[in-house]
């Protein structure tokens, strides 16, 4: 009984392997799918204009600056103002005990004695000269003694006025008195004793290096942040000498209702430094790099692959790339990104997947 149990077990074993080799010969190969080429945008340069700003700080000024120096030495007698004010020009601001001034009211009271004199002498000469009893010559000195005596008083005149308008010290422009510190009593000589910022519009002063310098020009364009506020202006003054003390080029702006801005506080600005008008840009995402080298791809329209092609790189903002050189207006850039995409990568553009699905399903 038990060899014929084995035997048939054994028959079954084999059936069984057999089965299972047989179905593994005869199992269907999985169809392996082939993997689509990238789709990718595609772009041609465009012509613009990018520009490049700095960021400065400037101190903001009055458009008008005008410093008080009095003309002449002497004490403070009277005050008409205080810091703060705003005065109207010629306003008189002091008043000085100008010495100077009551020795030239001695001399011309003296030229007008020595006038009225040689006045009264000519009236008594012409009498005499048409009786005949002095001669032409006598006469003729006589009018000469007038003349010089009405010219002396004439020059009297004009040191005593002078000296007058020196006395009173009067505002040269209308605006805000930003410095006054005058008392009476004080002693005061040709010295700086206030500042008067003029009325209406600030401006801004800054330096600059020579290569920002070198993008600036007059009437071009200033913005400037003060708190939380943006006001635009446009450069008035640019100095071709630099500054011993910093190694800077000043300059200054105009300021556009900005009268708000305290004189003498910094403000952040910014200025155009570099500008490229009318050249070749493209989308500052579509170039890379490589060992510090700038290239873009291109579609290669006929093979449809990328093409990885070396550009000139130019000025950059945060949107645009300049492309000096490299490329023309009429190629096709790769403005998209895939990790496929390498020279020589078959690619597929965007819009010709879009019309290859429209006839497909026109087709249908």
């Amino acid at each position: 009984m038990k060899k014929p149990v084995k035997f048939a077990v054994g028959a079954l074993a084999v059936l069984g392997l057999g089965a299972l080799v047989y179905a593994r010969l005869n199992k269907p190969q999985e169809q392996i799918e082939a993997v689509p080429d990238p789709i990718v945008q595609v772009d041609t340069p465009k012509a613009g204009t990018i520009e490049l700003s700095t960021e400065l700080m400037g101190t903001i000024e009055p458009a008008d600056v005008v410093y008080i120096i009095p003309k002449a030495a002497g004490e403070v007698l009277e005050v008409y103002a205080k810091m703060g004010d705003m005065v109207a020009k010629d306003q008189a601001l002091f008043r000085i005990d100008n010495k100077q001034l009551d020795a030239a009211k001695i001399t011309l009271d003296t030229a007008q004695v020595s006038l009225n004199d040689a006045q009264n002498s000519l009236n008594r000469m012409r009498v005499l000269y048409e009786s005949g009893d002095i001669s032409a010559q006598a006469y003729e000195q006589t009018v000469n003694g007038v003349s010089m005596a009405r010219l002396q008083y004439q020059s009297a005149k004009l040191n005593y006025d002078i000296q007058k308008e020196n006395s009173t010290v009067t505002a040269p422009i209308a605006g805000l008195l930003e410095q006054f510190d005058v008392e009476v009593h004080d002693m005061v000589g040709s010295g700086m004793v206030g500042v008067i910022s003029g009325e209406g519009n600030k401006s801004v002063s800054f330096a600059v290096t020579e290569k920002v310098l070198g993008g600036l020009f007059l009437g071009a364009p200033v913005v400037i942040e003060k708190n939380g506020m943006e006001y635009t202006g446009t450069i008035t003054e640019l100095s071709t000498m630099v500054d011993a003390a910093t190694g800077l080029f000043k300059v200054k702006a105009s300021l556009d209702a900005a009268e708000a801005l305290p004189t003498g506080t910094k403000a952040k600005l910014y200025v155009v430094s570099q500008r490229a008008e009318n050249t070749m840009t493209v989308p500052v995402d579509c170039v890379f790099y490589s060992s510090g080298e700038a290239f873009v791809y291109t579609f290669d329209e006929l093979e449809g692959v990328a093409r990885k092609r070396p550009i000139e790189e130019g000025l950059i903002d945060a949107k645009k790339q300049e492309v000096l050189s490299g490329l023309g207006y009429e190629d096709q850039v790769i403005v998209s990104w895939t990790k496929e995409l390498y020279d020589g990568a078959h690619v597929r553009r965007a819009d010709e997947t879009d019309e290859a699905g429209s006839a497909s399903a026109a087709g249908q």
